[in-house]
């Protein structure tokens, strides 16, 4: 019977191609299955519980834990999710981040700021940066520290993308002759309010501003327990939870 949080049989009939081969070319004994690895990995996500209250029924939670760490520095959540957005709807793009509160449990990892924990009004936190396409999927996905300013990620973002034509979405936060400039050479079209304290107010298509819902709606859909709070001690983990949780947005 399936369980809660599971994937669906459409769904995992679309991932199942992009997961490395259950079993090793050498042979061997058979290895737990994918879509129960995956299922697994998903109620840790949904649920926010530690690792070792994975119920009993996906196994020892050693062998979950151990199959997500060697997938995640493979890359292989990053790849699924490129494989999944292959095909966006790029009429539009949408920018935006959203700070995420880092739990006392996962700000212990060293490095500090290596693992893209800053402090900021909401105390140690780190910010995801997201781009969607027209549909409000994911396209890209950037962390930094709560304390980086949304505008100096956004521009990195923008410039790494194809933007000749399309329309940019995005709120004030935004509004930097960087990103402006940028938009100007690539020939897109800026769909950015003007700061209140620009001496020279740009005009802004108020009409199309209102689809950055989307990007917001998608956002929210991130809000697993794992992601809402930030538990994980490194970067990298949370990022290959953040793919995972992404690559189902496609799945949908």
């Amino acid at each position: 019977m399936r369980q809660r949080y599971e994937l669906g049989d459409d769904q995992w009939d679309k991932m199942k191609d992009l997961l490395p081969a259950e079993r090793k070319a050498q042979g061997g004994r058979p290895a737990k299955d994918n879509r129960t690895m995956i299922n697994a990995m998903l109620w840790i996500a949904r649920s926010g519980a530690p690792w070792r209250d994975l119920p009993e029924y996906y196994g020892p939670w050693k062998s979950v834990y151990t199959r997500f760490r060697r997938w995640e520095k493979a890359g292989v959540f990053h790849q699924v999710l490129e494989c999944l957005a292959s095909e966006p709807d790029l009429e539009s793009l949408m920018i935006d981040a959203s700070i995420v509160r880092v739990h006392q449990h996962g700000a212990g990892a060293k490095g500090g700021q290596t693992q893209v924990i800053g402090r900021s009004r909401g105390g140690i936190t780190t910010k995801i940066h997201t781009v969607v396409d027209a549909l409000g999927c994911p396209l890209r996905i950037v962390l930094s520290p709560g304390n980086t300013h949304d505008s100096v990620i956004g521009y990195e973002m923008l410039r790494d993308l194809d933007l000749t034509d399309k329309q940019v979405i995005a709120d004030r936060g935004y509004d930097s002759n960087r990103i402006l400039d940028l938009l100007k050479e690539q020939q897109a079209t800026s769909v950015i309010p003007p700061k209140k304290n620009r001496v020279k107010q740009r005009k802004c298509d108020w009409w199309l501003y209102k689809e950055p819902h989307l990007v917001e709606c998608f956002v929210n859909k991130l809000k697993y327990r794992r992601l809402a709070t930030r538990y994980e001690k490194l970067a990298c983990t949370f990022a290959a939870f953040l793919s995972l949780a992404s690559s189902l947005v496609w799945l949908a």
